[in-house]
């Protein structure tokens, strides 16, 4: 019987697919953390991430927002002097979380990447109008509002399409994508 791959081994796959240095090469000299724009509204720190990772604490990972605020500025991995892929990484964990169904209640990253997905399996294309009702009920309604009113003035002047567009050879569109993305019902 092969024995189930640990977090670690999981997260580090994901980042060998992506030409990565392994986490394990990480000495925690804490660049990333440093360097980081939004690190301040992270739970925790790209360094600390690392640490909870090659730790074991799965569930820890998890449950944090650090991955889903990540700007993918990119200054971590351009910084990092093990050469680690650290925005990688948090695009790793986005997608593994999203895979697992495993993250927290109220962020927006999880249902817009998810209604991302549907809406290009759909039509091949992204859809505005779509995409901005993962997010725009997060808003108060002053906010709501406006945004309203500059999506009707953007499809009054032709800026967004009033029905999505469709790309040519839609099936293979989406034969491609089921092949790199695990996509549960989406069709």
């Amino acid at each position: 019987m092969v024995p189930k791959p640990t977090f670690s081994e999981e997260i580090g796959s994901l980042l060998h697919a992506a030409h990565s240095n392994p986490l394990k090469t990480c000495i925690q000299c804490g660049t990333c953390s440093g360097t980081c724009p939004v690190a301040k509204f992270m739970d925790h720190s790209p360094r600390r991430v690392i640490a909870m990772i090659n730790a074991g604490l799965k569930d820890r990972v998890l449950n944090s927002n650090t991955f889903w605020y990540c700007a993918s500025c990119y200054y971590c991995t351009v910084r990092c002097p093990r050469g680690i892929d650290i925005a990688g990484l948090m695009y790793a964990l986005k997608r593994y979380s999203i895979w697992k169904n495993r993250y927290q209640e109220g962020l927006v990253g999880p249902v817009f990447s998810e209604t991302f997905v549907k809406t290009i399996m759909k039509s091949g294309r992204s859809y505005e109008p779509v995409l901005a009702t993962s997010y725009l009920f997060t808003f108060g309604v002053p906010e709501f509002l406006q945004e309203a009113q500059t999506a009707t003035n953007l499809m009054l002047k032709g800026r967004i399409p009033v029905l999505p567009p469709r790309i040519k050879r839609l099936e293979n569109f989406r034969r491609m994508v089921r092949r790199i993305i695990p996509i549960g019902g989406a069709s």
